[in-house]
């Protein structure tokens, strides 16, 4: 007998890749090389190589699709391929957001950094300013765990009202991540 919340995970699975997908858009769109090839190692541009690098991982892993037989009908084979969908989409997302928050903050990084050097190349002045801008740079990548996430993007779903009684736990979604990388 099926628990009649069918409707709800298919609504909600498309609200996940819907969300999944705009952060792609932007993850992809932002540049990863710098106009000075003598930034190309630092910090910051660092991190937006390597958010680039995560997002197109993220982007790459198929979804796991193997669902075991349900007994019940077709109705709760169904609920079971949707809840498998459900952890797959809420999980990318999840990752997708973490991966979009580490770039906003590389592209503070090098805003504030273009700040510091008004178009012209790092010298002595500059140095202890920059390397503040470096540790600021850690500290904010070092904010941004999962736990973050996850309680952002629930905070945010309630806000908007979305149907949030079946999303996995923090745990389910890093169980998930770690069995996609490798």
């Amino acid at each position: 007998m099926s628990d009649g919340l069918n409707e709800y995970r298919r609504a909600r699975v498309a609200e996940l890749l819907c969300d999944f997908y705009g952060l792609q858009y932007i993850i992809t769109s932002v540049p990863v090389d710098p106009d000075n090839s003598e930034d190309y190692l630092t910090e910051g541009w660092a991190a937006m190589r390597q958010c680039m690098i995560d997002g197109q991982r993220i982007l790459d892993t198929g979804a796991d699709t193997s669902v075991p037989g349900a007994s019940g009908g077709s109705a709760e084979q169904e609920k079971a391929v949707l809840k498998q969908c459900y952890l797959d989409a809420f999980s990318r997302r999840h990752e997708a957001q973490k991966i979009y928050l580490r770039q906003t903050a590389a592209q503070r990084w090098i805003q504030w950094r273009e700040q510091v050097l008004m178009g012209g190349q790092s010298h002595s002045e500059v140095n202890s300013q920059l390397r503040s801008l470096d540790q600021q740079l850690r500290s904010d990548l070092s904010i941004i765990t999962d736990e973050y996430v996850y309680a952002e993007l629930h905070t945010s779903d309630t806000g908007m009202g979305r149907w949030t009684a079946e999303d996995p736990s923090l745990r389910a979604v890093q169980r998930w991540v770690r069995s996609r990388r490798g």
